[in-house]
């Protein structure tokens, strides 16, 4: 592979975007839809692409966890064996990306991510307090969380939201819990990916190292408003978000959905 060449305006137009993620990325996910692109348009191809966005992202995710569990709002020993198993299915999905149908997840991607919007935008009231859950926790811990681990390992977009609306809709979370307990979960997920990804030489160290300390910063920023304000800014944040990542994949004029409607 031929060396990156990296430039200091290069490093500080890509910085200046990491720190706008790491912001969307703590209160509603999606970090990735901002921060991927830029890569790509500054020359990464695509595999170093995705494994830089990870090292960066990894410091978001970091950021909004520790400042989640700090204010008082997660808990992360409450949640170890869940994290186990998130880390083991994120490593099995990078493992996996070789096999994945890809292109039946870009098509499959964007009515869940408008789903999601939709319950969020229309659930009448969302409470930061905790619910009656409508499945057992170990539901979550043994099935969804470490399935939502792998599709992050194996492709990615959306997964923050997965998260949100699993704990929120199926397990009687909060927003802000389930906002902190998404963060959490994300992060394992990337630093697994991370790993495999360190593994196979694809990082772009000066470049996904100078982002992820701006990711880093927008992310206190984002988790402190979030926990301050509650379904307030994550509400609408994340149905932005949601839309924002359905309307990026059906503008490829190649995403299966197209063909799907005119067959």
């Amino acid at each position: 592979m031929e060396p990156f060449a990296v430039d200091g305006v290069m490093l500080a137009t890509l910085a200046a975007v990491a720190l706008v993620a790491g912001f969307v990325d703590s209160i509603a996910g999606g970090g990735g839809l901002l921060a991927l692109p830029s890569l790509l348009l500054a020359g990464l191809d695509p595999v170093s692409a995705l494994a830089t966005n990870k090292l960066q992202g990894t410091f978001g995710t970091a950021s909004a966890t520790h400042t989640f569990w700090k204010k008082g709002a997660l808990d992360p020993s409450q949640h170890v064996l869940t994290v186990v198993l998130v880390f083991i299915g994120a490593a099995l999905g990078v493992a996996a990306v070789a096999y994945a149908p890809t292109n039946l997840l870009s098509g499959l991607l964007p009515p869940l991510l408008i789903v999601i919007a939709i319950y969020f935008a229309l659930t009448p009231r969302l409470s930061v307090h905790d619910g009656a859950p409508r499945l057992p926790r170990t539901v979550f811990i043994y099935g969804l969380a470490p399935l939502i681990g792998f599709y992050d390992g194996i492709f990615g977009p959306g997964t923050g939201s997965f998260f949100m609306l699993s704990l929120v809709a199926l397990f009687g979370f909060g927003v802000v819990a389930a906002t902190g307990q998404t963060k959490l979960f994300n992060f394992t997920s990337n630093v697994a990916s991370l790993i495999m990804f360190a593994i196979g030489g694809h990082i772009i160290w000066v470049v996904g190292l100078c982002m992820g300390v701006a990711q880093l910063i927008g992310a206190q920023v984002g988790a402190r408003l979030a926990i301050k304000n509650g379904a307030a800014i994550i509400r609408p944040l994340l149905v932005v978000v949601c839309i924002a990542m359905a309307a990026k994949l059906l503008w490829n004029p190649h995403n299966p959905v197209w063909s799907w409607l005119s067959s």
